[in-house]
């Protein structure tokens, strides 16, 4: 049988291949603007991450955990940091060396299943960006422990985590349709909508994985801010649906 990261790296391909909202490179414009300290990145649909998150960009080994699509690292290089992405989607790696032979930059691409332990040295990174992506993954503590081995110490982690509250409901954000925890592997019928939605297999986390996660790996969570959907019927509603985390290796 497929491994189920194996399935989601290539649904995401397709859905790159669609015109996906986050597969979509920035403009050489915008990276001119980061170039000239007018720039913001996203972990999460619609909040910028605040500026005061960062470490200081100029020199700084950054990392794009599944954090591929040539959108932050760009910004990132184009802020003087020496930037590697690690991602199963090869589409997503493929935008990000686009964009480098765009604007005529050197970037690392890796195409790793982040459910692996991370082929880098310890405190290899000043900086870890973790974009929304861990619901794609089931069991997320040892990302958490994987990053903290990978981060310098006093090294920051960036993270968008979902809250569940996504999972819930039917394509049209109006009935309650399924029960947290969900997880297709465990539930066939559930496996079998993600399969015919073209889903992908995803997963919702509860705060105990996603930020108790974080803290049992040994990191100091010392930021947090929530956010919506963008679109639909719970952003509307102002229902927040993800979290934004900063946490530092002590």
């Amino acid at each position: 049988m497929t491994k189920y990261t194996e399935m989601n790296a290539r649904t995401i391909d397709k859905w790159v291949e669609e015109g996906w909202e986050w597969g979509k490179p920035i403009s050489h414009e915008i990276f001119k603007q980061a170039q000239n300290g007018d720039w913001f990145v996203l972990l999460t649909p619609t909040k910028p991450v605040p500026k005061e998150w960062f470490c200081e960009m100029k020199g700084a080994e950054v990392l794009g955990l599944a954090s591929g699509g040539g959108q932050q690292m760009p910004i990132f290089t184009a802020l003087g940091a020496n930037c590697t992405v690690l991602d199963y989607s090869e589409k997503q790696l493929q935008s990000e060396q686009e964009v480098a032979e765009r604007e005529n930059y050197q970037i690392t691409t890796i195409r790793a299943d982040m459910t692996k332990p991370l082929p880098f040295e310890d405190e290899s990174f000043d900086l870890i960006f973790h974009p929304v992506s861990n619901c794609y993954v089931e069991d997320v503590l040892p990302i958490w422990k994987e990053c903290y081995r990978v981060l310098k110490k006093g090294g920051i982690l960036l993270a968008g985590l979902d809250n569940g509250m996504n999972y819930l409901f039917d394509e049209d954000e109006t009935t309650v349709k399924y029960k947290l925890p969900f997880n297709p592997l465990k539930d066939k019928e559930l496996y079998d909508d993600c399969i015919k939605n073209d889903w992908g297999i995803q997963f919702s986390h509860t705060i105990e994985e996603q930020i108790g996660g974080q803290l049992q790996a040994g990191f100091m969570l010392t930021d947090i801010f929530q956010d919506t959907n963008g679109a639909g019927k719970l952003h509307e509603h102002n229902v927040p649906t993800f979290y934004a985390t900063r946490a530092v290796k002590k």
